[in-house]
């Protein structure tokens, strides 16, 4: 039993890696950030797969989900919108599954910086102009900007 964490892309369902797809394809059960991840990403879970929509669950609810598919031997497919490695809430269920035991796998996906370029067909980063990028966000509902 592993989970597998997936980064589901920026918000169009057929912006996810073909191994993201595949995981979500191959996994009994299913939980997505419903409030960032398109349900039409979903299309992808197969037929009969338990789907939970995480967004109005705590952190404890989500664990006893997985603690659930683990002790009957099912495989997750656990959806975060864009990629794992911003923004994504994934540090502190990972650290929770490595305590439990629980093997997890990471799978990045499409990331919005990077979707946004795209539709502006444009690069972020240019020889002799601009060589850096640095990505931000305003504070929100999900968490607060640190000081300063």
């Amino acid at each position: 039993m592993t989970v597998h964490f997936i980064g589901a892309g920026p918000g169009a369902p057929d912006l996810l890696t073909l191994r993201g797809r595949d995981l979500i394809a191959a996994c009994p059960v299913c939980l997505y950030a419903g409030s960032l991840v398109p349900e039409a990403v979903l299309a992808h879970c197969p037929p009969g797969a338990r789907v939970v929509n995480t967004a109005p669950m705590t952190l404890d609810e989500i664990m006893a989900e997985i603690a659930d598919a683990h002790a009957k031997g099912q495989d997750v497919a656990r959806l975060h919108s864009g990629d794992l490695s911003v923004w994504s809430a994934m540090g502190e269920q990972v650290r929770r599954l490595r305590e439990l035991g629980i093997p997890i796998s990471v799978t990045p996906g499409v990331p919005s910086f990077a979707a946004a370029a795209a539709v502006l067909e444009s690069e972020l980063t240019l020889p002799g102009i601009a060589q850096s990028v640095i990505l931000t966000r305003t504070p929100g509902r999900a968490s607060a900007m640190p000081e300063g």
